[in-house]
């Protein structure tokens, strides 16, 4: 089974004023189940699409197993591909469909016949083998398209935004089933999606992507906890940003003054006192006192909205210094607050991301373009 590396790998369209690809290096495991997490136009389709082979990268190598695959054609990179719309042969019962790649190949007829029976078994469709895709619903006919991926016996899986034409419910059902499959048959699959949620799911890693680069490789465990740069800690998750300036360094860490001259302690010792910084702070680890007792990272505010989302409460407050700040907690054990209300924000400081001020501003570096 193979393993996947890019090396230095770039991509330019329209005479070079498009870079879709911009020096990317990327290891990827055998075995592994690997998600490529972006926004729209981050350049993961066509990372894909050079891993595949449908284009040739204009600098850089891509090794597959270990070989070169400058100038080898997708159908000699053992690889399946799983598309975002389906295609299906729409002229095609279901069994056609999965059979095409093995019959295509020359493999004896018993051999496609052991192979449809056994992928559509897989995916739990032997039973409409004689369907049509007319006749399917949407998650059946992605069943369809990942097995007959599978039917070819690729060692890699490359599946493209697989997901993001079903309802989401059953996109929900089947990204569960597409990993348990793709594991149990010990594939190595690249996958990739701009849903964070879904990334975060069924990745061994993931690799956030934007602009063409990659800002960062990890388990979702160490993208979410650990974020290295304001965009990964925005996009995978949910973050809340505050801007100030390092006015101390400790042995216990930075203080960081805010708008308004409020103070925040946080952990981090990575900038310079006088450093312009932006923390970082998921909404989950912050929580509301109604005492307004003043005490360090506790920052005085009011409830503007209080949202309830089912699993969830989210409450908007509006802190001292005009700042806006999201805090979410299980509903069966929030607060009873309502808008008015004054509170004050507690921030655990060893839960603060410690960001440097991007030099493009911070509207600008939060832009999900």
């Amino acid at each position: 089974m193979p393993d996947v590396r890019l090396v230095n790998v770039t991509k330019t369209f329209e005479g070079g004023r498009i870079v879709a690809v911009d020096h990317v290096n990327l290891y990827v495991r055998d075995k592994e189940y690997f998600c490529i997490l972006g926004p729209s136009g981050s350049g993961k389709t066509t990372l894909l699409r050079l891993i595949a082979g449908i284009l040739e990268p204009d600098e850089g190598e891509i090794y597959i197993g270990g070989k070169p695959m400058r100038g080898i054609p997708p159908e000699d990179r053992d690889i399946g591909y799983v598309f975002q719309t389906f295609a299906l042969f729409p002229h095609m019962t279901a069994w056609e469909n999965v059979t095409y790649g093995p019959r295509a190949r020359g493999w004896p007829e018993e051999e496609i016949e052991r192979v449809g029976r056994e992928m559509l078994e897989l995916v739990g469709l032997y039973e409409r083998a004689d369907a049509y895709p007319r006749e399917l619903s949407g998650g059946m006919m992605q069943r369809v398209g990942l097995a007959r991926a599978l039917a070819t016996g690729a060692s890699l899986l490359l599946l493209d935004e697989p997901l993001s034409s079903l309802d989401a419910k059953i996109a929900f059902e089947l990204r569960y089933e597409i990993r348990r499959l793709v594991k149990g048959l010990g594939r190595t699959a690249i996958h990739v999606t701009h849903n964070q949620a879904e990334a975060m799911a069924i990745a061994d890693r993931i690799a956030v992507m934007r602009r063409g680069r990659i800002l960062q490789v990890g388990t979702p465990q160490e993208l979410y906890m650990k974020p290295n740069c304001i965009f990964v800690a925005h996009f995978v998750g949910e973050s809340n940003f505050l801007e100030g300036f390092v006015e101390k360094v400790d042995e216990r860490g930075s203080l960081v003054r805010l708008r308004g001259d409020l103070i925040v302690r946080v952990e981090g010792k990575s900038l310079s006192v006088g450093e312009k910084a932006v923390l970082g702070i998921r909404p989950e680890v912050l929580s509301l006192e109604t005492n307004g007792t003043k005490r360090e990272n506790a920052l005085p505010g009011t409830i503007e909205r209080v949202m309830f989302e089912g699993v969830i409460t989210r409450y908007e407050v509006r802190l001292d210094n005009e700042d806006l700040i999201v805090i979410t907690a299980p509903s069966m054990t929030a607060k009873p607050l309502k808008p008015g209300d004054r509170v004050m924000v507690c921030i655990p400081s060893e839960k603060v991301f410690l960001f440097p001020y991007p030099e493009r501003g911070l509207k600008e570096e939060l832009a999900v373009e």
